[in-house]
């Protein structure tokens, strides 16, 4: 087309410049054109326009986009989700990615290296890794820093994620046997790389510890081959779902917000059409939960949930656990420390000696009054016993005040 407007233009030019008289009908034949867009052309008309100024749905979440496309590492589909959840945007991802690509040009294509795609058989197989050193912060500017167990069913991609303040041998029995909870069964082997917490590094092989967990649990365990990390590859894909939490930067307020929001995404991978089966993991899931074996006995269950969990000492002289916070004695800050929770009750241990123990609460914080005396002396050490007394009494006293105000807010009374 472009051709014959280049040849009708020479034309018109001809006839502008001897001044005749234009035959439009000779030149719509001669071109094949309709006479009246021939005349269109001649009285100067150019054409439709390549692109149309037409307003775009995404244009009220320009500045959104534009911010979270600023976090290091995330990915468009973190910020379709995140617009779709929190922003109430109605629109496809195709919408989306034309129109970063239109206005932010914020993307480029990335080659990968091939490999070789690895499958098992219903039931027979879950892998699972560490989503490692993940930091967010709240709208307060609170930091989190905390790691996700990241498991999946092989055959139906079946997926779960798992908060996690640590990652040590006793989180990874913890969290796998959430894992089997959540799916209703335990498969025929586990799949994963050299963990450092449940690997000998120097033999290369799993712990004595860890094979009597897997022996307990009825699962054969297996390590992926060396430097070849791709054989557990449909976990490793899923992981990179993490990038989801990055546009919630400073948009949540507490640790339980960050969990609910990784168990939305859970929800949210676990319905969505895998590119390999074509299928949502829910479906297939529906399917292999048949072929799983049974879990242990709640007695084996429970002997590994109560295990010590390692916790480092804050310079409060508070530790974390379960995103409540407990005290200990002010000489054990910086410290790590064991806890154990049996029978609604926290016992926190240094090696084998016991520290402290705390009724489990839904209370922020909670302080034992000597600790918390023992702390403010050690800070005013000038400071008679009588006035020490006096303001952890009247701090201790608006701790609870807080608390209780929070609890009935929250509906728990």
């Amino acid at each position: 087309m472009k051709t014959i407007l280049d040849e009708l233009r020479k034309e018109f030019t001809m006839i502008k410049t001897f001044e005749l008289k234009p035959n439009f009908s000779y030149l719509g034949r001669k071109y094949n054109l309709d006479p009246r867009t021939v005349k269109k052309y001649f009285e100067g008309y150019e054409g439709k326009p390549s692109t149309r100024d037409k307003p775009s749905s995404l244009d009220e979440y320009k500045d959104i986009i534009n911010e979270k496309l600023s976090l290091n590492g995330v990915k468009l589909s973190a910020i379709f989700y995140f617009l779709k959840e929190e922003k109430n945007y109605k629109g496809c991802y195709s919408s989306l990615t034309n129109y970063v690509r239109k206005n932010i040009d914020e993307f480029s294509k990335k080659s990968g290296e091939a490999h070789v795609r690895y499958e098992t058989s219903i039931g027979e197989q879950l892998q699972f890794d560490w989503v490692e050193d993940i930091t967010m912060v709240s709208k307060y500017g609170e930091v989190f820093n905390f790691n996700v167990f990241s498991s999946e069913l092989s055959y139906s991609r079946m997926h779960y994620f798992c908060y996690s303040k640590h990652k040590t041998r006793e989180d990874v029995f913890i969290c796998l046997i959430k894992s089997f909870k959540f799916f209703g069964g335990v498969t025929e082997s586990a799949l994963t790389d050299n963990m450092s917490s449940i690997v000998n590094t120097q033999k290369l092989a799993f712990c004595s510890e860890f094979k009597a967990f897997a022996k307990d649990m009825g699962m054969i365990p297996n390590k992926c081959k060396v430097r070849t990390p791709m054989t557990k590859g449909k976990v490793e894909v899923r992981n990179k779902f993490m990038k989801w939490l990055i546009p919630y930067n400073y948009e949540f307020e507490k640790e339980d917000d960050l969990i609910e929001i990784i168990e939305k995404i859970n929800i949210a991978v676990n319905n969505r059409i895998n590119s390999t089966t074509q299928m949502k993991p829910i479906l297939l899931y529906n399917k292999e939960k048949e072929y799983l074996k049974p879990l242990p006995s709640n007695q084996v269950l429970e002997h590994y949930m109560n295990i010590s969990v390692s916790v480092k000492v804050q310079n409060t002289s508070l530790i974390y656990y379960k995103g409540i916070q407990y005290s200990v004695p002010s000489k054990f800050i910086n410290k790590t420390l064991k806890v154990k929770e049996i029978d609604n009750k926290l016992y926190i241990y240094n090696n084998t000696d016991l520290v402290s123990t705390h009724d489990i609460s839904s209370r922020p914080i909670n302080y034992n009054e000597n600790h918390y005396i023992e702390s403010l002396k050690a800070r005013m050490p000038d400071k008679s016993d009588e006035f020490i007394e006096n303001l952890a009494q009247k701090n201790l006293n608006l701790f609870d005040a807080i608390a209780n105000n929070n609890i009935k807010k929250e509906g728990i009374e």
